[in-house]
């Protein structure tokens, strides 16, 4: 079986007496046998102690020891390619925590037991480019064809990230665990308090950035009883919906339909990864308020299943969800915006509302609402995937006022009150956010109409000096 290797590496691994027992391993193998682009392409070497491994990789470029703790070489060759090389370890857990592993090399470990420390069977399958062949011990090729998510071995236990790996492996390529590896990661719940904040922050973000079904990483996260670790999300789970308008279950389940849905739409698989982050954790948070505010209401007789605000209060618990992921703030500045407005669909399309909405938004925009929203309306199986039909107008008013990429901007400055013989202060700034809400109003375009907008407002602190310069303005 022949894998489209870099034909680089082909030749250092092939040329290099140095690395004749080394295999590529990992990621890429999985990748390259699922038809995907290789992207970072890993080279465990065996039988050469550090020193010898270095020295042999410098006649192809430059090393760079990244993680000498734990064997890693770094070579970018003269091409300008770059690969990582390790030498294999054996880890004991001695201590909680990510750091808390005794590593030690081992020239005499073999492949196989090399491969037995890797968390799932299909990350640890070899490929040896010298005989183009598979090394598969622990049936990851099986279980990759089958979609089966399965632990390699019982030191599965001994790394809880683990577990969160699981969630963004099943969903970045549609897996189902298996049910021992439910069990085993079930077992290991309380590990989730040894994690640093910043590896499970890192865990979401592969998550949002490259699932092909998130619904299967939601689920793992139930099925393993991990879910309990976010409990914002976890309170999504067997809150009713109104059948009329979601027929297809609780809040959660509609969580899952919509994530799956946001993938699938080529505005978010066109978007640079930053922006598919934040999308894909706006469309996960986006109904966290209504495990707060659902409730049973008379309507004419009917009663029906109702959230009322839950767009505010799902702002805030997306808020408190992410800032304990640690996640930066440029990320959560634009995902609650989305969440908090994500019902826009239900307002009327008119100058006044669209201008405010794109200013509201700040620094997210208009299309990146309609994203969210349109994940959100296709997210009710069995009801059509379509997008809601406010959204085409909402898109069409947003370029007619030209708000689709950024918030109107002030056209009344504080530098034109300057101009006017104005000395800064605190009138300054009530003048000014008068003329803003007025500009937002419609009531004024461009700066002449600005002028004689603020000419008539006797009601503004506004000297006596200025508003003759405005007369005189005018003239």
């Amino acid at each position: 079986m022949k894998l489209p290797i870099p034909v680089e590496l082909t030749r250092i691994l092939t040329e290099t007496p140095e690395l004749g027992d080394s295999y590529l391993v990992g990621g890429c193998v999985r990748d390259a046998l699922l038809g995907t682009a290789i992207q970072d392409v890993d080279v465990e070497v065996f039988g050469v102690d550090y020193e010898r491994l270095l020295r042999a990789l410098r006649r192809w470029g430059r090393t760079d020891l990244v993680g000498r703790s734990f064997g890693v070489v770094k070579l970018t060759t003269r091409e300008g390619r770059t690969f990582d090389f390790t030498i294999p370890r054996r880890d004991s857990k001695v201590a909680p925590g990510h750091k808390g592993f005794e590593i030690a090399f081992d020239l005499a470990i073999t492949p196989r037991e090399a491969a037995a420390r890797r968390d799932f069977t299909i990350n640890a399958l070899m490929y040896d480019p010298r005989r183009e062949t598979v090394l598969d011990f622990f049936g990851g090729v099986r279980d990759l064809e089958r979609r089966v998510l399965r632990h390699t071995s019982p030191a599965f236990v001994e790394d809880p990230l683990r577990v969160l790996r699981g969630m963004q492996f099943a969903a970045r390529f549609d897996l189902q665990p298996a049910p021992e590896t439910v069990a085993l990661c079930r077992s290991i719940k309380t590990g989730f308090r040894e994690l640093a904040v910043e590896r499970v922050c890192d865990e979401w973000f592969k998550w949002a950035a490259r699932s092909r079904r998130p619904s299967a990483g939601l689920e793992f996260l139930r099925a393993t009883e991990w879910l309990e670790q976010f409990p914002e999300l976890q309170a999504t789970v067997g809150v009713p919906q109104e059948p009329e308008w979601h027929p297809e279950g609780d809040v959660f389940v509609h969580t899952g339909h919509c994530c799956d849905a946001l993938v699938s739409l080529p505005q978010w698989q066109q978007a640079d990864e930053r922006s598919r982050i934040v999308f894909s954790l706006a469309v996960l948070t986006h109904d966290l308020g209504k495990a707060r505010t659902t409730e049973r209401v008379e309507q004419g007789g009917v009663w029906r299943i109702m959230s009322p605000q839950h767009e505010e209060a799902g702002a805030a618990l997306a808020e408190s969800f992410l800032q304990r992921l640690r996640a930066p703030h440029a990320v959560i500045e634009r995902v609650l915006p989305l969440v908090r407005h994500h019902m826009a669909h239900l307002q009327t399309v008119t100058d006044r509302a669209v201008r405010r909405l794109a200013k509201r938004l700040e620094p997210e925009t208009i299309p990146s609402l309609c994203t969210v929203m349109t994940a959100d309306a296709m997210g009710r199986p069995p009801k059509p995937p379509v997008a809601p039909p406010i959204v085409a107008g909402l898109l069409a008013k947003a370029a007619e006022l030209q708000v689709q990429d950024r918030a109107p901007r002030p056209i009344l400055l504080g530098r034109y009150l300057v101009e006017l013989g104005m000395e800064p202060g605190p009138a300054f700034g009530e003048i000014l956010e008068a003329a803003f809400e007025a500009q937002l109003e419609g009531k004024f375009m461009d700066l002449p109409q600005a002028f004689v907008w603020l000419a008539a407002q006797p009601d503004l602190p506004l000297p006596a000096h200025a508003r003759f310069a405005l007369r005189q303005r005018g003239k």
